[in-house]
Order: structure tokens, then sequence, then C-alpha cells
């Protein structure tokens, strides 16, 4: 599991690739974390378009942005999910309180 960054204006973009998995979750958590306090983003998407895998531990990592970014007044989407991992955010309703967009 990789997370690389860019960072504009106020936006920050996590690219996720590999597999989001219950092993990978706890150290993916960490580092988002830690770029979350970094940035201090106003707004954050999360791209998924090199994520293979995704499992509900990807889903908690999710929330867990998602209130990371809520207390901030912040706003959190994702972006370009596919194949698996966008049949468990279908299947887990986490698109009720993580926005799902084609691309910004």
């Amino acid at each position: 599991m990789n997370v690389n960054t860019a960072f504009s204006a106020g936006r920050l973009t996590l690219y996720l690739s590999g597999e989001l998995d219950h092993h990978a979750a706890r150290e993916a958590a960490r580092t988002i974390d830690e770029l979350l306090d970094e940035y201090l983003p106003r707004d954050c998407a999360v791209d998924m378009s090199g994520l293979s895998f995704m499992d509900s531990s990807g889903i908690a990592v999710l929330v867990r942005i998602s209130r990371r970014l809520r207390d901030v007044g912040g706003r959190v989407w994702i972006e370009n999910p596919s194949g698996q991992p966008r049949r468990v955010i279908d299947a887990s309703g986490i698109d009720r309180l993580v926005p799902v967009a084609a691309g910004r």
C-alpha cells in the first residue's frame, strides 16, 4: 500500500495504490494522519485509481479521514474508485458519509 500526495490551494489529494487491507490499514491511517497534520487541508480528495483491493479496514480509514476533516470544517471525497474497491464502497454505504466523485 502506497500513499502519494499533491497539495494545491488548500486541497490535499491522497493517491492510494496497492491493497488497503487489514495488514496495511494501520500504517496507511498513520501516514494519512501525518499528512493531514502537515498540510492542514481544507479539502481532501482520496484518489483510488491505483487501488486494486480494499476490505472493511479501508472503510475504517475513510471514516477516520472524514472525521478529521469534519472536525476542522473541511471536506473529503473519494475519486476514481473502480473494480473491487468500488464494490466495497457500494456495499458498505460509505458514500453516504464520504461522497464519490468521478474526478474533480
